[in-house]
């Protein structure tokens, strides 16, 4: 028993160890390249920061409208829309303002903003045409600018995600009636210059000397709680 079991049959041969080192070799590598498991930490942290950059990029895209229609289906839209132009002018400028333009959605002129208020106290009144609270506040900022006559200024301001498609915002005016003067911020600028919160709807408060009295984002859901507001913050009855 201890010659069948001897050197000659417990030693392999010198070809064997070479297949035994090539199949070690081979199994090294497979363990290597094998995907880890859901467990491993690194794996799971770049799964969320994938998450979250990709809720990122979706938020920021929401909302951003791809530019369609034809010029005459555009003039069409605004002939149907029938918005009030958006006027200009007079002192004391909005020093916010300064520099920043924009295209008026009614007709398509360039509006310098810092000449908004017109010399009064201004509601500016940020919206988006995909925004569903928006739906409910523009008829109501309509009915608040038929009562407070000249003694305000209110003008709208289509936000940034959606305003390169001016036939939706138009459609949409067209739909609820409301012929407010708009302008569209294609690039963000007024509402960066103005402080204005990621959130719509969102009002902004213009004094008559043009500084900003105050940013509201909220939903106004009647013309009395814009009256309010617009007293509080502007020192204006109407």
């Amino acid at each position: 028993m201890k010659r069948l079991f001897g050197s000659r049959l417990s030693m392999p041969s010198a070809s064997a160890r070479w297949t035994i080192a090539a199949a070690v070799v081979v199994v090294a590598l497979v363990v290597a390249i094998w995907p880890r498991d859901s467990n491993d930490g690194s794996s799971t942290e770049n799964a969320q920061s994938a998450q979250v950059s990709s809720a990122t990029d979706g938020a920021n895209t929401a909302g951003v409208a791809t530019p369609t229609g034809t010029p005459g289906e555009l003039a069409a839209a605004r002939s149907a829309a029938a918005l009030e132009p958006c006027r200009v002018g007079g002192s004391p400028q909005v020093a916010k303002l300064a520099g920043i333009t924009a295209e008026c959605l009614g007709d398509a002129a360039t509006v310098a903003m810092a000449g908004i208020t017109q010399g009064r106290p201004t509601v500016l009144n940020f919206w988006a045409a995909w925004c569903a609270p928006c739906r409910e506040e523009l008829p109501v900022m309509q009915d608040f600018a038929r009562a407070s006559g000249d003694k305000v200024t209110v003008m709208t301001v289509h936000a940034r995600d959606g305003a390169q498609d001016p036939i939706a915002a138009l459609a949409l005016l067209r739909d609820l009636g409301v012929h407010l003067p708009a302008v569209l911020d294609s690039r963000g600028q007024i509402a960066g210059a103005l402080g204005v919160p990621p959130v719509l709807p969102t009002t902004v408060l213009i004094r008559a000397d043009g500084s900003v009295a105050k940013v509201v984002p909220t939903v106004f859901t009647s013309v009395d709680q814009i009256r309010s507001t617009v007293a509080d913050a502007l020192g204006v009855s109407l």
